[in-house]
């Protein structure tokens, strides 16, 4: 049986490093530092898991389409990744726009930062 594949898609100085925990857990982590980077990598290897930051779209070039960073990536693992549980990331002034994302998307588990590996784990193992 092939391990786990979680994609840690890192945009934000505050995310963690976890690898050791994903190791310990015998998940396979790839790294991504853009959100494109990580769709063009889940057409060829979907993910398990999605542990990825959130940033709210105060004003984007999107004319108020996107609620986030994430709408683009979370809207192709529909198609591409469907069992892909969703882990966000998230600044504690930028919590109270996460009920925007969830409420287009399945997201597993929303995280305030600081995030501790105990506080991961317990997600990655419920």
């Amino acid at each position: 049986m092939s391990k786990p594949v979680l994609y840690s898609v890192i945009e934000s100085p505050a995310h963690p490093n976890l690898t050791a925990l994903y190791r310990r857990l015998g998940i396979e982590e790839i790294k991504f530092n853009s959100v494109r980077k990580a769709i063009s990598s889940s057409k060829r290897q979907p993910p398990d898991w999605l542990v990825a930051d959130f940033s709210y779209g105060y004003a984007n070039n999107y004319a108020g389409v996107n609620v986030s960073n994430l709408d683009v990536l979370l809207a192709s693992l529909r198609r591409y990744a469907p069992q892909a549980r969703v882990v966000v990331l998230v600044e504690k002034a930028e919590y109270r726009y996460v009920d925007k994302l969830t409420a287009l998307f399945s997201v597993h588990a929303v995280l305030q930062y600081p995030v501790e590996a105990a506080q991961m784990e317990c997600v990655l193992t419920a």
